[in-house]
């Protein structure tokens, strides 16, 4: 009894010291818990995040790097310089001229079709105008009349101003004769006026030929209603007797263009021949679009070998002039704008240059202007490259991105 009340004297005040010890602990210990996995979830979080952000940039990076183009750039090589070069040429009509119609009405005939030769003053066409011819016999006869009038009226005021001076008629009734007789004969003037407006509109009836030429078109046929204006052509015309070739000389040729000066003219259709023309005229100024200089060539053509409309190859000689640079033929690109070479500038865009070419040996040629030694020139560009597009520049030895991506999946 002793012994169990000593050992335990007041089991009460145990119990009651121990339980909040155990109260205290517990929310403590989950609050920990929770920061904990809170932590966990947010390092993970932020992991993926990141991770996710680390790949959209590589995926952005290897996009662009495929999508770029590769190429091959290299300074272009040392040649000799130039005194002659190759330009293109126009070929033009001397005289090219549209033929409209005068007058309207209904075609009744033509005599000529493409490709006939005529001489200035043939007769192309007939066109019928009824409607015109009546009015020019209404003229005529408002004509009679005006004329009818005017000499009654003149008679008159002569009557009265010989009557006026002794006094048998008035001052009044004679200054109304004579003002009368003038303005009918202003009115016969009016009347010739319009009946030779009509006469002149009716001599257009007939369509001729305004100089020698060539028939090149024809947009009419017999029957067909005919308006007057430049609406509807008839016919087309050109004289090719002489044609004009016309060329861009570039600026740093302008100089050595003399006119008078016998220049060479080579056309695909006729391999192996040369044609000789003369250079008679230049703009006398640089274009500030492309700094070239216009030039006219005038080249006999009363052999009818050549025909307008055609390509020319303009072969000039010059004084050495500047430097020149040996590309390879791929490198050249042929665009609507001219011949040109691409260019790597700022490390990996495109940047096109026009050139002028001087030899050209099939597998090099010489580019006469337009490059410098600095130049990094494209080997062989693709045909869609254009000004400012990004590129892969990679070295003869090193291989692309799409040669590494395929490398790497092999």
């Amino acid at each position: 009894m002793t012994n169990e009340s000593n050992s335990n004297p007041n089991p009460g005040t145990h119990d009651h010291e121990t339980a909040p010890d155990h109260a205290a602990v517990s929310p403590r210990r989950t609050l920990i818990v929770v920061a904990i996995v809170l932590l966990a979830a947010a390092a993970l979080a932020g992991f993926g995040i990141l991770t996710r952000i680390h790949n959209d940039k590589v995926l952005a990076n290897t996009t662009t790097g495929l999508a770029a183009p590769s190429v091959i750039a290299i300074p272009p090589g040392a040649g000799a310089p130039v005194d002659n070069f190759v330009l293109p040429g126009n070929v033009s009509a001397y005289t090219d001229s549209p033929i409209y119609a005068r007058t309207s009405g209904y075609l009744t005939r033509w005599y000529y079709d493409i490709g006939a030769k005529v001489k200035k003053g043939a007769l192309l066409a007939d066109i019928a105008t009824p409607e015109l011819d009546q009015q020019l016999a209404q003229a005529q006869a408002d004509l009679a009349t005006s004329e009818a009038n005017a000499s009654n009226a003149h008679t008159q005021a002569e009557r009265y101003k010989g009557l006026v001076t002794s006094d048998a008629v008035s001052r009044q009734d004679t200054d109304t004769f004579v003002n009368q007789a003038a303005s009918t004969s202003a009115a016969v003037r009016s009347a010739q006026a319009n009946v030779q407006r009509l006469i002149e509109l009716q001599g257009f009836e007939k369509i001729y030929a305004p100089f020698d030429g060539v028939v090149t078109a024809r947009a009419i046929d017999t029957g067909q209603l005919i308006n007057q204006g430049a609406a509807n052509e008839l016919f087309h015309m050109q004289a090719i007797q002489t044609l004009r070739v016309y060329t861009d000389v570039p600026q740093a040729y302008s100089q050595s263009i003399k006119r008078g000066a016998k220049i060479d003219l080579s056309f695909p259709e006729h391999p192996g021949k040369m044609y000789q023309g003369t250079l008679v005229r230049t703009a006398d100024a640089i274009d500030p679009t492309n700094r070239t200089l216009l030039v006219e060539i005038d080249v006999d053509n009363h052999a009818g070998e050549l025909m307008p409309g055609s390509l020319a190859q303009v072969h000039f000689k010059t004084a050495p002039i500047g430097h020149a640079f040996i590309v390879p033929a791929s490198a050249l690109i042929f665009r609507r704008e001219g011949l040109c070479v691409a260019t790597v500038v700022n490390g990996n865009v495109a940047h096109l240059v026009p050139i002028v070419i001087g030899q050209d040996d099939g597998a090099t040629v010489q580019v006469a202007s337009g490059l410098t030694a600095a130049d990094k020139v494209i080997q062989d560009p693709p045909d869609s490259i254009v000004e400012g597009e990004k590129l892969y520049v990679e070295s003869p030895t090193q291989p692309s991105p799409a040669q590494q991506n395929n490398g790497g999946g092999k």
